[in-house]
C-alpha cells in the first residue's frame, strides 16, 4: 500500500508518492512470579529498591539461575505463532550503557533465540487480512527504571524491574501503513492475554513497542529507518508514525536525507524527537554469557506446553461464526479478548446467539466505556446478562423494559426475576387484552386513521408508540403490530 503524504511543508509543491515500511519490536514483560534470572518477585507497585537481590544488583560472586516458567511462555508464544522453537539457543551479553542495569550489559538472546520464524494473521477494519511475518522472539531481562520527577537536578534509579522477564517479538518489516502496524500490535496483545503470558498492562509498561519506519519509492530498496522508542497506547504508535512519516517525507522532498536513529514520542507536542544515533548489532558486542548453559528444548517439553495451550482467537472466531451464527465481524470484536470471549458464551448459553452479541457489544461494551471500566471488573455477571436476555427472548419483558432493568442492575445491582414480579413489568400477552387497547386508541384518532389509510404508513409507528404508552411499555411489541395492522386494514 503506497502512502500519499499530503502536501505540507513542501514549499507549495506537487507531493510524490512513497511507500511507508514499518516493523514493530514489542517487548511483553513475562507474567512469571519472579524474575528471570532470580527469586526476587515481580509484582509492580513496590517500594523503591525492595524487589532486588545480589543478583540484580549485581553484586560480584551472583550467578543467574534461569526461571522456567519464562522458557515455557516463550514456546507458548511459538507455538500460536507457527514459529520455528530453536531446540538449542543460546543467552548472551549485549554491552550497552544502562544507567538502571547495575551490570553494565544485558542478558539477551542475539544469534541462536528461542523461537525463530513465525508469523500472525492481521485482520483490518475493511474485513481484508494482512499477514505479518515474524523475525523472531527472545527471552531477556529488563532494565531497572529512571525516576525524575520527585528530584531536582538528580535521577532516582528503581532497581525493582531490573531483570524482569521479557519476550522480545521482533517483526518483519511488512507493514505499509500505521493502521496496519496498529492492528498487529492490538492482535499481538490479544494473542499473549489469550495465552496468559503476559497481562498486557500498557499503562504500567509490561506491554509496549519500538517502531521502525522507513520510506521509499514504490519498489526501491529499503530506506534509512527511525526508531521511535517505548511506545505504550494503540493510538500513541499510531500518532508517531503518522508523524514519522511526514517527517520524513519532508526532508526527502527537500533533497536531505535520513539519519538513522532513536527518536522518542512526545503525546504533548504529537512529534518525534531524536535521542540518540541508532546502534548496530556489533556496537553491543555480542558474546554468549559465560555463567549461563545453552536452552535446550526437549520434544516431550515443547509437547506438554502446547497441549496446555488454549483455545487461541482465529480459532475462537470461527467457532463462533459458526456456532452462533454470528458475522465475521461480530465474532471478530467478541473474541478480541479472553475474558470478553468467556463472558458472551455464559450470556448466550441457551440464548440466541445474535440477540446475545447485540447486547454484549451493543449495551454491555457502552456501560463499560461510559464507565470507564474493564470486562475485567464488569460490575454485573455475565450470569445475570444472561437471565435478562432470556426473558426478552420468552417474551417476559419488551426489549424497552430490558434496557431500563440493565441500567439499574449495571449500577446497582439485584435479581432480573424479583425486579419484574416486584414491578409487575411482565409483558402483556393476552389479545383479548391488547386487542382492546389497540381498539380503543383508533377510535381515539380518527383523522390518523385516515391519513394512514391514504397512505401514509409511518403513522404505524405512532398508533404502536401510543399503545406502548397506554400499557406502559408492557405490550407485548409484536402482537401489537399485527392488532393494529389487522384493525387499520380493515374494511371501514
Amino acid at each position: 500500500m503506497a502512502f500519499e503524504a499530503p502536501a505540507v511543508g513542501c514549499g507549495g509543491g506537487m507531493s510524490m508518492d512513497w511507500e511507508v515500511v514499518i516493523g514493530l519490536e514489542v517487548h511483553a514483560q513475562l507474567n512469571t512470579a519472579t524474575k528471570i534470572f532470580c527469586a526476587c518477585p515481580t509484582t509492580f507497585g513496590a517500594a523503591p529498591n525492595t524487589h532486588t537481590c545480589p543478583v540484580c544488583l549485581a553484586m560480584p560472586g551472583a550467578l543467574p539461575v534461569l526461571n522456567v516458567a519464562a522458557v515455557d511462555k516463550a514456546i507458548a508464544l511459538g507455538l500460536a505463532i507457527g514459529a520455528e522453537l530453536n531446540r538449542h539457543s543460546v543467552f548472551a551479553r549485549k554491552n550497552y550503557f544502562y544507567p538502571d542495569l547495575p551490570k553494565g550489559y544485558q542478558i539477551s538472546q542475539y544469534e541462536l533465540p528461542v523461537v525463530g520464524k513465525g508469523t500472525l494473521t492481521v485482520q483490518m477494519a475493511d474485513g481484508s487480512e494482512k499477514i505479518v511475518g515474524i523475525t523472531r522472539a527472545h527471552l531477556e531481562e529488563d532494565a531497572g527504571k529512571s525516576l525524575h520527577e520527585a528530584f531536582v537536578g538528580q535521577s532516582g534509579i528503581d532497581l525493582n524491574r531490573a531483570g524482569t522477564p521479557l519476550l522480545e517479538i521482533v517483526s518483519e518489516p511488512d507493514m505499509r501503513a500505521p493502521a496496519e502496524a496498529v492492528a498487529y500490535l492490538k492482535k499481538l496483545h490479544a494473542l499473549v492475554r489469550y495465552l496468559n503470558i503476559c497481562d498486557g498492562n500498557m499503562q504500567e509498561g509490561s506491554f509496549r513497542c519500538d517502531a521502525n519506519v522507513s520510506l521509499r519509492r514504490p519498489g526501491a530498496p529499503f530506506g534509512t529507518r527511525a526508531e521511535i522508542k517505548n511506545l505504550n497506547s494503540f493510538r500513541f504508535l499510531e500518532k508517531a508514525i503518522e508523524y514519522e512519516i511526514l517527517r520524513q517525507r519532508d526532508i526527502l522532498e527537500s533533497g536531505g536525507s535520513i539519519v538513522q536513529e532513536t527518536r522518542l514520542y512526545d503525546a504533548n507536542r504529537d512529534e518525534t524527537r531524536s535521542m540518540r544515533s541508532k546502534e548496530e548489532a556489533n556496537d553491543y558486542r555480542y558474546f554468549p554469557d559465560p555463567d549461563l548453559l545453552p536452552l535446550v528444548l526437549d520434544e516431550a517439553r515443547i509437547e506438554r506446553v502446547r497441549q496446555s495451550l488454549p483455545e487461541l482467537p482465529d480459532a475462537k472466531r470461527d467457532r463462533f461464526v459458526a456456532q452462533y451464527h454470528l458475522s465475521i465481524y461480530d465474532a471478530g470484536v467478541l473474541t478480541a479478548g479472553r475474558v470478553l470471549a468467556d463472558y458472551y458464551e455464559v450470556v448466550a448459553d441457551g440464548v440466541d446467539g445474535k440477540l446475545a452479541a447485540n447486547w454484549v457489544m451493543g449495551d454491555l461494551l457502552g456501560a463499560l466505556n461510559k464507565a470507564g471500566i474493564e470486562i475485567e471488573d464488569c460490575p454485573l455477571s455475565a450470569e445475570k446478562l444472561r437471565v435478562l436476555v432470556q426473558r426478552i427472548e420468552d417474551k417476559t419483558i419488551s426489549g424497552k423494559i430490558a434496557k431500563d432493568l440493565f441500567e439499574e442492575i449495571f449500577h446497582q445491582g439485584g435479581d432480573i426475576d424479583a425486579l419484574i414480579d416486584s414491578r409487575g413489568l411482565r409483558q402483556i400477552t393476552d389479545v383479548a387484552a391488547i386487542a382492546s387497547m389497540v381498539d380503543a386508541i383508533i377510535a381515539a384518532h380518527p383523522s390518523q386513521v385516515a391519513d394512514f389509510r391514504a397512505g401514509k404508513d409511518k403513522l404505524l409507528g405512532f398508533f404502536v408508540g401510543q399503545a406502548m404508552k397506554a400499557s406502559q411499555g408492557k405490550a407485548n411489541p409484536d402482537q401489537v403490530n399485527a392488532l393494529l395492522l389487522e384493525r387499520l386494514h380493515a374494511p371501514e
